[in-house]
């Protein structure tokens, strides 16, 4: 059975050996973020002693797929068909009366900076940042959840400024807004990968409510339990609940803040929380993801890697895999493998990608015998197979990221393909070197 909270899934990687312990004590301004950075928030951590707090604080949950894919008891080669089969078949939360996150329960007067450690990760961010809550809001339909990780800076007392990058969920906040009204929200901290991964997922092509998906990658329910001041529910087994409300009308200044492509993010006028009460386990174990690490960028790109699945499979039939990867940040580098039927697949292949993301940027396509998920591979493929003039294109003044600032700049972004694959009418030349027997060699044995 999968871990349904962080308590068993720590204790798990305790005992497995995998779990780290900081024992020194670190300051939650920058010293942190530093150490997490060292391990580029791909291991799982636990600081014991964060200046100016009596809890410790966890990282690095979800920074491998190695990882992840542990935390929901499944192999790294089936993340992305199961978050496939787990969108197309969610599995329904069970509701409770009483929860472990309502072991404490603090209304009126609320000052977040005393109670849990908040964190300022580079030098010229505008201040502490919450950066690992997840939001619970209720759909535009009212009923359905939408759940996605919103960045908070904290600012004075129960209040922080919120940005909302997301269209659709911006949009729904301007018609409450419209109408004069707060529009209620829950942040829930402390939570397993699964619940991370399914809050990527893209709500304007998949319309899954995605706490049921994360139901569906664990193989068990989560429990859900109703909010004390909002009308929202939230995961009996967080660790920690901030609820409130996004107020209309009312923004403050918000940045600048690193981004998740290592540049600074501009200061901005955004929208601003106002929490109405703080739930809580007993003896908390605190978490945050630190901004642009392992950990935050590989969801994205899983949950990317499903629409860039679907739109390739539906013109180059012979898609076999696709891997959006770390060193792209998690959207803007893609390699697609395919089994290369006809002249013309490969560059099928990177329309499809194109047109399937906006963020997307630069995409190879590889022939079968290349491991897409193997850096020096992929460029062997480039090297050996491929000739800039035949085989790459690309298209220039496209919609791309806001968050980068090559097109932040100017407006507009260039995509380049690479057919990395072999003609099919001279295969022959294209027979990789093989010697029989490698893949068993024990090293140790010749030693």
């Amino acid at each position: 059975m999968a871990y349904m909270n962080i308590r068993e899934l720590l204790a798990h990687w305790e005992q497995t050996g995998k779990l780290l312990y900081i024992r020194r004590e670190v300051d939650p301004r920058f010293e942190l973020g530093a150490v997490i950075k060292a391990v580029k928030g791909a291991h799982p951590l636990v600081f014991q002693k964060v200046k100016g707090y009596d809890m410790p604080m966890a990282a690095g949950l979800g920074g491998s797929k190695e990882l992840m894919a542990e935390s929901m008891e499944m192999l790294p080669a089936e993340l992305l068909p199961r978050l496939i089969e787990a969108v197309v078949h969610p599995l329904p939360t069970r509701s409770r009366e009483q929860a472990p996150v309502h072991d404490n329960v603090l209304t009126g007067r609320i000052s977040l900076r005393e109670l849990f450690p908040v964190c300022t990760y580079n030098a010229l961010d505008s201040g502490a940042y919450y950066v690992s809550g997840v939001m619970v809001v209720k759909g535009a339909d009212g009923h359905k959840r939408y759940t996605s990780i919103r960045r908070m800076q904290l600012l004075e007392g129960n209040r922080t400024s919120i940005l909302i990058s997301s269209p659709e969920l911006f949009q729904q906040f301007r018609e409450f807004e419209e109408r004069g009204e707060p529009m209620e929200a829950a942040f829930m901290f402390g939570i397993v990968p699964a619940v991370v991964l399914a809050s990527q997922i893209s709500t304007h092509l998949f319309h899954a409510d995605k706490l049921e998906v994360a139901s569906a990658l664990l193989g068990t329910p989560l429990e859900v339990v109703r909010c004390k001041t909002v009308d929202l529910e939230v995961l009996a087994e967080a660790e920690v609940v901030f609820e409130g409300r996004i107020l209309p009308r009312v923004r403050e200044p918000e940045g600048p803040f690193g981004e998740l492509g290592g540049y600074y993010g501009p200061r901005t006028e955004q929208p601003v929380v106002e929490f109405s009460a703080v739930t809580y386990r007993n003896s908390p174990i605190w978490q945050t993801i630190l901004p642009a690490s392992h950990e935050e960028k590989l969801p994205m790109a899983i949950s990317r890697e499903i629409a860039l699945l679907g739109s390739v499979r539906q013109v180059v039939p012979g898609v076999q895999d696709v891997h959006i990867s770390m060193g792209g940040i998690g959207r803007y580098h893609a390699v697609i493998r395919i089994r290369k039927v006809n002249e013309g697949d490969g560059k099928t292949a990177l329309l499809a990608a194109f047109a399937s993301d906006k963020d997307l940027k630069h995409v190879v396509v590889v022939d079968e015998d290349v491991n897409l998920l193997d850096p020096l591979d992929v460029e062997w493929a480039i090297a050996t197979r491929v000739q800039a003039d035949l085989d790459t294109f690309i298209v220039a003044g496209a919609k791309g990221s806001p968050l980068e600032p090559s097109h932040n700049l100017r407006g507009v972004s260039a995509k380049m393909g690479i057919d990395a694959t072999f003609p099919l009418a001279e295969a022959e030349h294209y027979r990789r070197t093989h010697i029989p027997g490698q893949e068993e060699i024990d090293l140790a044995r010749y030693l």
